[in-house]
């Protein structure tokens, strides 16, 4: 047996040779399935990526059935501290399952505590995420004020990104101002009508599919352009080209606008 500490700096104890893993993220299955899918044994109903993951699915981030779980016998149990509930968490560490939790509040956060989580399965550090070090690393160029935007998440109830999230931090890192990154809340509710000024309006396919046709309407006059929700909220291999993707797609769509004007 092997002992190691996860992201919240809990002492837990796992196989030597990790050979089940439940992954109870999206983005930690999308991690370990593009390193060795044949380690995982159950997902969440969330775990999309990559498309044809067939396997067991134990519900979803917030409700898991941990019996399932259990039944799984896993070596160890992916969690995050912000998409997983700690009550059921406890309640595989009850059970006398291994339960490693990550916490991932910005993009270099995500970086490290990935190569974290590949080494305790006794994976190699991929070349995707050298590539993500290396792309999210490089300095964005200077001059001028940082466009400010908001980035709603989700709608009725209006709720958009706050402070001290992971996709918050990436979007500063894109070159933009997040005018709610202040506000004391991780993702407060708002009104559309009583922003700030704002120079673009993110409008992701997840976790609300926004759409050309759902969600700008209530920002009248301010561009906005929808984007890849999995660039700009998954951490796993899909950080690899996030960058690029979604300038190249903002971009693309406030050139659009500005013709139409």
């Amino acid at each position: 047996m092997a002992t190691c500490v996860d992201d919240l700096g809990a002492t837990l104890i796992v196989a030597d040779e990790v050979r089940r893993v439940v992954s109870l993220v999206p983005s930690l299955t999308e991690t370990v399935a593009a390193s060795r899918r044949e380690l995982l044994v159950g997902v969440t109903d969330w775990c999309s990526h990559p498309p044809d993951l067939d396997l067991p699915r134990i519900r979803g981030t917030k409700n898991p059935d941990v019996e399932a779980v259990v039944a799984l016998r896993p070596d160890v149990v992916l969690a995050n501290q912000e998409e997983n509930r700690a009550p059921d968490l406890d309640a595989l560490r009850t059970a006398g399952v291994p339960v490693y939790v990550t916490d991932i509040r910005t993009v270099p956060d995500a970086i490290e505590s990935l190569g974290r989580v590949l080494a305790l399965l006794g994976l190699p550090r991929p070349t995707w995420l050298e590539q993500a070090a290396d792309e999210w690393g490089a300095p964005l160029p200077s001059g001028g004020a940082a466009p400010a935007v908001v980035v709603p998440i989700w709608r009725r109830p209006w709720m958009a990104l706050g402070s001290d999230t992971f996709t918050g931090d990436l979007v500063e890192r894109l070159g933009y101002r997040n005018v709610l990154g202040d506000s004391p809340e991780r993702y407060p509710r708002f009104d559309p009508a009583a922003l700030p000024p704002v120079d673009l309006v993110l409008l992701p396919d997840e976790p609300y599919a926004f759409t050309p046709d759902d969600g700008p309407e209530a920002f009248p006059g301010t561009p906005f352009a929808c984007v890849d929700g999995r660039s700009l909220t998954w951490y796993g291999p899909s950080l690899a080209g996030a960058r690029t993707r979604l300038r190249t797609a903002i971009e693309a769509q406030r050139t659009r606008a500005k013709s139409l004007e």
